[in-house]
């Protein structure tokens, strides 16, 4: 792997934390395919963790629920025919999916009133159709 991957700020993953695994990928490759254990299964035990802080850690827990089996967060890449490049691809996909899910939730919208000039205009544009439609009706045409 080259190097830590960041997750936000000065926490990255943690090497010590990481689980590989190997296997073969599925799909076209010819005989080399049939050789190599090129598909990549990365794992990160994000309840047990102590790397990251306990609040990023409740969040993640709370926002990647979903994908979690027991607790742990399963990544994985086959994408490319190198197990090096699987490698890195599950390394940084598992960091961006911990950057989002840890990211802080986004600031309150704050309910304003509607400007009276927004109302009016809307108005103003559906009278304007409903006369078009209006004179669309037959009547008056003799």
């Amino acid at each position: 792997m080259s190097g830590p991957y960041v997750i936000r700020g000065s926490v990255s993953l943690p090497e010590a934390e990481l689980r590989w695994r190997f296997s073969r990928s599925s799909g076209a490759g010819g005989q080399h395919v049939n050789t190599t254990d090129s598909q990549v299964e990365l794992r990160f035990d994000l309840e047990a963790t102590e790397s990251l802080p306990a609040v990023w850690r409740e969040r993640a827990l709370e926002r990647l629920a979903g994908r979690l089996t027991d607790g742990v967060l399963v990544v994985r890449a086959q994408e490319h025919r190198s197990q090096w490049r699987n490698r890195e691809t599950a390394a940084r996909r598992m960091a961006a999916l911990l950057a989002e899910a840890t990211a802080p939730p986004p600031k309150a919208r704050k309910a304003r009133k509607v400007p009276r000039g927004v109302n009016e205009r809307r108005l103003r544009t559906k009278k304007r159709r409903a006369d078009i439609k209006r004179g669309r009706s037959g009547s008056g045409w003799d």
